[in-house]
């Protein structure tokens, strides 16, 4: 979610796209892009002609949006319907998609056909490949400074690419370990206070052994459920361990190999110690249901924010959220949800940002965050919550998102190859308990295929 989140209460576990399904649309758009620019901001407007402040006339605008019926659905139906009835000179309208169909295949069929809509529904990382293919404008220029001050860094940060914004999400996502501090107290395991205090893997290890032995015969949820080959969820969840112990999916600066990072000795160390949790039985398997932590079956929860609703009722007052595991070199998060982007072929880029600009006005930004649990993309909006102050039960993710704790996936066109081989590598890891090292050669094979049949996926301007 995320990035691939749709909405509370639904599958939020989307599946990753795979670099054969992306190949064919990428191949026959040119190709664009670069390395992206060092701190991730996107830094000053770079020149582009996506908005120059004036609409001309009435202009009518599409929109697609990934989610079916849902709280985040019915929540942006009123958005548009207030936002039309509010001016006369844009006017949205939200198509309906197929349901049955998978989104992401609705827009590579759309982006080969030449029929996407003006304003497109992103899936987090997924942009660097819109935006490298050219199915996406630059909207630097049509950003104020005050909107993109508001924005969370890490929002500023999933939405560029080569050094230009291409992308701005309403909301963002958080991940954590929600803990039931009352168990954890009745076994005499001290709780992380926050980022700096976090458990080592170590320490961790031994916490779900303590567990166990004090009568929680799988102390912990992994979410295996929603952990099958190509599930998002595997490299959203679990590629932090990986960028905590010092690996990566990828050479990080160049992105042209993710051999020596991927299944480097710091990556292999760190899903080794994961696998031994599963080996050791301390993971609640890979059943039907997602309801250990909700029934008690496990009192420990490695998820996202999403579930906070549904934790909280199921156990009120007893339910803290404290950061993933240190593994070496300090706890990392995940981050990225969801985020808006202006297609090549939109009718007119200022017309798009008056309606993107409203959407992301504080009252609007806590609207759809109140119905799809995401964490709020501005600072503006943040104060409208309780819930992420100093001393509110989110707060953590708000530190992990603000604080350089969260790392984005790797922003490189390649990204679809890169988590579908690494979501298969994890699976097999934690349901056949397969070789951890030539478990990994096997996914560094296949990304680094993919990256020599893309021609390293080169720059060329744009």
């Amino acid at each position: 979610m995320p990035a691939w989140l749709s909405n509370v209460g639904a599958d939020v576990h989307h599946r990753a796209l795979t670099a054969r399904l992306l190949g064919a649309a990428l191949l026959l758009a040119a190709c664009g892009g670069g390395g992206d620019d060092a701190d991730g901001t996107g830094g000053e407007a770079r020149g582009d002609t996506t908005c120059d402040g004036r609409i001309e006339g009435t202009e009518h605008l599409t929109m697609w949006f990934h989610a079916g019926p849902s709280g985040e659905l019915s929540t942006l139906r009123k958005q548009v319907a207030e936002f039309n009835k509010a001016q006369r000179q844009v006017r949205v309208e939200l198509v309906t998609l197929p349901e049955h169909r998978p989104y992401t295949d609705l827009v590579d069929s759309a982006a080969a056909s030449g029929d996407l809509p003006d304003l497109l529904d992103i899936d987090g990382p997924n942009l660097y490949s819109y935006a490298w293919s050219g199915k996406l404008k630059p909207i630097d220029s049509c950003v104020p400074d005050s909107v993109r001050s508001d924005l969370l860094a890490s929002i500023r940060q999933q939405g560029t690419y080569a050094g230009k914004l291409y992308g701005i999400g309403t909301f963002d996502s958080g991940l954590g370990l929600y803990v039931r501090p009352s168990a954890l107290k009745k076994a005499g395991i001290r709780i992380p206070r926050g980022v700096d205090d976090a458990w080592t893997s170590a320490e961790f290890t031994d916490v779900l052994r303590t567990l166990r032995a004090a009568g929680h015969e799988t102390p912990i949820d992994l979410g295996l459920v929603h952990a099958k080959p190509g599930e998002e969820w595997n490299t959203y969840g679990f590629a932090p361990a990986v960028w905590s112990a010092g690996g990566d999916l990828i050479e990080p600066r160049t992105f042209r190999t993710a051999d020596g990072f991927l299944n480097g000795p710091e990556a292999v160390k760190a899903l080794t110690t994961m696998q031994t949790w599963v080996k050791e039985g301390l993971v609640e398997p890979g059943r039907t249901d997602d309801q250990a932590f909700t029934e008690g079956r496990s009192v420990i929860s490695w998820t996202g924010h999403w579930w906070y609703p549904r934790y909280s009722k199921a156990h009120p007052g007893d339910v803290a959220i404290v950061p993933l595991p240190d593994f070496g070199r300090g706890t990392v998060t995940g981050m990225g949800s969801w985020q808006w982007g202006v297609t090549s072929g939109a009718a007119d880029g200022d017309a798009v940002w008056r309606f993107l600009a409203y959407l992301l006005k504080p009252d609007q930004v806590h609207r759809m965050s109140e119905a799809n649990g995401g964490i709020p993309a501005t600072h503006s909006a943040v104060k409208l919550s309780s819930a992420y102050g100093t001393d509110g039960a989110e707060h953590l993710f708000i530190e992990q998102l603000t604080g350089g704790v969260a790392r984005p996936r790797p922003r490189t066109p390649a990204y679809p190859a890169i988590t579908d081989a690494f979501s298969r590598a994890f699976a097999k890891i934690m349901f056949d308990e397969a070789p951890v090292r030539a478990t990994l050669d096997g996914a560094v094979r296949v990304i680094d295929k993919d990256l020599a049949d893309h021609q390293y996926y080169p720059p060329t301007g744009r």
